[in-house]
């Protein structure tokens, strides 16, 4: 399956990967770093973030949509900080709202196509989706 990505959302993306994927791990309350594994997740989808990602497993939506969730997780506390600190009319801040906007926006498609692909798995195994099935059924562009 296909996620299509407009510019800004690739932009948005590749931003807010930049900001948490510096190799620096945090605790689970800092608001900029992301997780050790989230880290490594962003790290692997940042070359991605080239043009629409193919999605061949529910797996490997799996991992694209916790990526994804940690950026927009880390711009929204980037976004809360500036606002708390400047102000919600400061550029950082505006700037920051579009970024996260746009990266909640892919996060809603991603997570739109995990449920079609967990349908779809469900329907041609006759039973829910297991590790293996979310591994091995595959979906073609």
């Amino acid at each position: 399956m296909i996620l299509y990505c407009n510019f800004e959302e690739l932009r948005a993306l590749a931003a807010g990967a930049e900001l948490l994927a510096g190799g620096v791990c945090a605790a689970p309350s800092a608001s900029v770093v992301a997780p050790c594994e989230a880290t490594e997740l962003i790290e692997s989808l940042l070359p991605r973030l080239t043009g629409d990602l193919s999605l061949a497993t529910l797996a490997e939506q799996r991992r694209v949509r916790e990526a994804v969730a940690a950026i927009c997780e880390g711009l929204h506390g980037r976004l809360d900080n500036t606002v708390l600190a400047y102000s919600p009319a400061h550029e950082e801040a505006v700037n920051l709202y579009f970024d996260y906007a746009h990266a909640r926006t892919v996060l809603d498609r991603v997570d739109r196509i995990g449920t079609e692909m967990g349908a779809m798995i469900e329907l041609i195994t006759g039973g829910p989706v297991t590790a293996e099935s979310a591994e091995t059924v595959t979906f073609p562009d």
